[in-house]
């Protein structure tokens, strides 16, 4: 009687009980094992994570809001064109309804070109302005866009901490993301207890 292991000393697998391949189920289907949650990981795509990323980074220009308006101005010239050449033969098809579809999205598209403003003022020059407004050297700071008005105009808001260890200050400055100019600024002392992490 032979050995049922191989000459690498590995056994042989044992056939299925009802005579089907071996680890597989009822069909014949190879079995499959479920994963847990500690194999399933979420990843950024390469492109999108920032850890790997070398480089001074561009935060995207704010008058790409008017891209959009000229697309509405452009729907909205068809869609007169279309309205002056069809509106007396056809009117179920093209009535006063579409010339006023074509002012509204005129309208749209002018609003959105307002609020398009060009940023002139990156993060880097927002960030000097705020630490000359608020005195003090900075230590730590990050920078968010936010807009504000009616009319959506750019402004950067800039958290900084003073420079000591542990920042003894903390302070608050909005300014304004096309002229630099400080929009509205607060400075207090730093609340946060940081002696668990030095």
């Amino acid at each position: 009687m032979s050995d049922p292991t191989d000459e690498q000393g590995a056994s042989a697998p044992e056939p299925a009980p009802d005579g089907g391949a071996p680890g597989a189920d009822d069909h014949g289907a190879p079995a499959t094992v479920p994963l847990s949650d500690a194999d399933i990981r979420d990843a950024l795509p390469e492109d999108l994570d920032a850890a790997g990323y070398v480089g001074p980074y561009m935060f995207p220009n704010n008058n790409r809001r008017r891209i959009p308006a000229y697309l509405y101005w452009a729907i909205s010239a068809v869609t007169i064109a279309v309205w002056f050449a069809r509106h007396d033969e056809a009117p179920v098809l093209v009535n006063d309804g579409v010339l006023v579809a074509a002012i509204v999205l005129a309208l749209i598209g002018a609003y959105s070109f307002v609020a398009g403003w060009n940023l002139d003022v990156d993060e880097r020059d927002a960030l000097v302005a705020a630490t000359r407004q608020v005195g003090f050297p900075v230590g730590h700071a990050s920078a968010q866009m936010g807009w504000r008005g009616l009319l959506s105009r750019p402004t950067w808001r800039i958290l900084l901490y003073s420079a000591d260890d542990p920042p003894e200050k903390r302070g608050l400055v909005l300014v304004d993301g096309v002229d630099g100019s400080i929009v509205e600024w607060f400075v207090e002392d730093n609340p946060e207890d940081w002696t668990e992490v030095r």
